[in-house]
């Protein structure tokens, strides 16, 4: 018996739309990133101790760790200010910028989905 090949996910374009949005999920992924980067697109340029306070539940080593990464794929600029004690600022970069429309997106259909989830629940009880 002969294995079927894959169709609709064999064609080149396909591929190499499947590339972008399996680098795109692993850049974006975990819990925090959307958070600080939609933190810093409204907010600009915020310290660490304001974006600990603005970001529910997460803490000091995992926004450490987070911005890090945000900072390595340049969707955040950190700028060590000379102060005593010293100071970090954090904010968007322009390339991070470019992540607004998709977050608006995203928060538009997890609210829209949200409602249809709710609704749906409360049709059924």
């Amino acid at each position: 018996m002969m294995k079927k090949t894959a169709e609709i996910n064999a064609t080149p374009i396909c591929q190499v739309r499947m590339q972008a949005i399996s680098d795109t999920m692993s850049l974006l992924s975990g819990k925090w990133k959307f958070h600080i980067l939609g933190t810093l697109i409204e907010g600009n340029t915020l310290g660490f101790m304001d974006l600990l306070r603005e970001i529910n539940g997460i803490g000091t080593k995992m926004l450490s760790k987070e911005l890090q990464d945000l900072e390595v794929n340049n969707l955040v600029n950190r700028r060590v200010m000379n102060t005593k004690p010293i100071t970090v600022e954090y904010s968007i970069t322009e390339y991070g910028k470019t992540l607004s429309p998709l977050i608006d997106e995203m928060a538009k259909w997890g609210i829209d989905y949200r409602k249809k989830v709710y609704f749906q629940e409360v049709l059924s009880s």
